[in-house]
C-alpha cells in the first residue's frame, strides 16, 4: 500500500473512524477527535493580569509570566490515527476553515507536517495529534468523532546536496526530527 491511516494501538476498541474525504474533489482527508476534550479559552485571569501590567508598564513577577505562558500553551487534541505513505512524501495536517469562524479554534503553528518516518516510530506508533488553540471567550467542548482538522498528502522535492548532508534516525514525536 501507498498511503494511508490505521488506528494505534492505544485506541484499537474505541470505534474510531479514518480520515476520510468528504467529497469527491476535496483534498483534505478530515479527521475526528480520538475522544471528548475541552479547549479553554486563553483569556483566563492570569493571561489578563499580565497583559494589565505589561500595558500598564508594571514589574511582571516570574511567576505570573510562567502562569499567563501555561494558558497560552496550545492543546493537543489526539485523533487515535497514525500514517503511512511514500519516502518522499508527508502529510500536512491544517486547520478546518469552519474552526476560527465557527469555534475560534486555530492551528498555531499553521499546518502540522508529518513526516513519513514518524509511522510507527518508537515512542508513539506515529500517532497523530492537532495542536489547537482557543482564542475565544468562553472554552469551547469537543467531543469524541467531531471534524478537526484535515490532513493532505503532498510530495515534496530534494536539494541537489541533500544525500552528502548527515541524517538523524526518528526517534519520537514532537519536535523529534533533525540533528541537535
Amino acid at each position: 500500500m501507498k498511503r494511508g491511516f490505521e488506528i494505534i494501538t492505544k485506541y484499537a476498541d474505541a470505534n474510531l473512524e479514518l480520515p476520510q474525504r468528504a467529497t469527491t474533489q476535496a483534498a483534505g482527508y478530515d479527521f475526528q477527535a480520538a475522544e471528548d476534550i475541552t479547549i479553554p479559552s486563553i483569556w483566563k485571569w492570569s493571561f489578563l493580569k499580565a497583559l494589565w501590567q505589561i500595558k500598564h508598564q508594571e514589574t511582571v513577577s516570574e511567576n505570573d509570566l510562567t502562569a499567563a505562558q501555561a494558558t497560552l500553551k496550545p492543546f493537543l487534541i489526539p485523533t487515535g490515527v497514525k500514517a503511512f505513505m511514500q519516502p518522499e512524501e508527508f502529510l500536512m495536517i491544517a486547520n478546518r476553515s469552519s474552526n476560527p469562524l465557527k469555534r475560534s479554534l486555530v492551528v498555531p503553528n499553521g499546518v502540522g507536517i508529518i513526516d513519513a518516518d514518524y509511522y510507527n516510530n518508537a515512542k508513539n506508533e506515529g500517532a497523530i495529534f492537532v495542536q489547537i488553540l482557543n482564542f475565544g471567550l468562553f472554552d469551547c467542548h469537543i467531543k469524541k468523532g467531531e471534524r478537526i482538522a484535515q490532513g493532505i498528502f503532498i510530495p515534496f522535492l530534494l536539494a541537489d546536496h541533500d544525500a552528502s548532508t548527515i541524517k538523524a534516525t526518528r526517534n519520537g514525536g514532537f519536535g523529534s526530527s533533525g540533528i541537535k
